[in-house]
């Protein structure tokens, strides 16, 4: 069975998983990175672990799934990068201060919410960052993740590793239902990235420290991939 295929199967099963325990949220888990039930205790766990408060910069994606985790930084007074959907810009990354947000955390936190007020930022403009917290659709306790399928938040962990700002002592995070963990192993590709810690509204895991990618992958991206993405784009063009 192809890599591809495997984790197809694997998404399948855990969306379903969540739906059939009442554990997904609205709109349903099938296709997304799932919101689920205890998402706002697992930000509030992961924001009592050290890796946490030791973190001046957090980078997040922009699912609603994380939005806890989103808020608490703001709260905590963390400079937070959130992915720009589809790293679809130039400037792939909104820039959330919480020393200069001109409306509440909550109304600029969202996806749609940063688009309306806050700015984006290049990777060059970007400071090193401490902490990423990633969607998942499953993982297990070795720290291998599946995500939704469209490779966003590895080309985004990719480029900032390549620009020098997600390094050794990156952590790298994400909060999870305990539905979404698998036992056992997880296929997984040579760009995907591991996990160094896994937060559900239950428990902390502390994953086996993982080979992480060096940078961005090329020959993993088609051609139609590269070309919707303006700064891989931009790259391929320049090299």
């Amino acid at each position: 069975m192809n890599t591809e295929k495997a984790k197809r199967e694997v998404r399948e099963a855990v969306w379903s998983r969540l739906e059939q325990a009442g554990q997904a949220l609205p709109p349903g888990a099938h296709g997304r990175i799932p919101d689920f039930v205890g998402a706002e205790l697992a930000a509030e766990r992961l924001a009592q672990h050290d890796a946490w408060r030791s973190a001046g910069v957090v980078k997040s994606n922009p699912d609603k799934a994380q939005l806890p985790v989103r808020l608490r930084a703001l709260a905590d007074g963390k400079l937070l990068y959130m992915a720009v959907p589809k790293i679809a810009d130039i400037r792939p990354f909104y820039l959330l201060d919480p020393a200069n947000l001109d409306a509440a955390p909550a109304n600029v936190a969202t996806g749609s919410g940063a688009a309306d007020h806050a700015p984006k930022v290049g990777i060059s403009e970007m400071r090193p960052v401490d902490l990423v917290v990633c969607g998942s659709v499953a993982v297990n306790r070795d720290g291998v993740r599946i995500g939704k399928g469209a490779g966003y938040s590895d080309i985004e962990v990719g480029l900032l590793t390549e620009a020098g700002l997600v390094g050794p002592s990156t952590i790298l995070a994400t909060t999870v239902h305990p539905l979404q963990i698998v036992d056992g192993p997880l296929p997984e590709s040579s760009h995907d990235f591991g996990l160094d810690l896994i937060i559900t509204p239950d428990e902390v895991i502390k994953c086996r420290r993982r080979q992480r990618p060096t940078g961005i992958y090329w020959d993993s991206l088609s051609a139609q991939k590269i070309d919707a993405i303006p700064v891989l784009k931009a790259s391929a063009a320049s090299g």
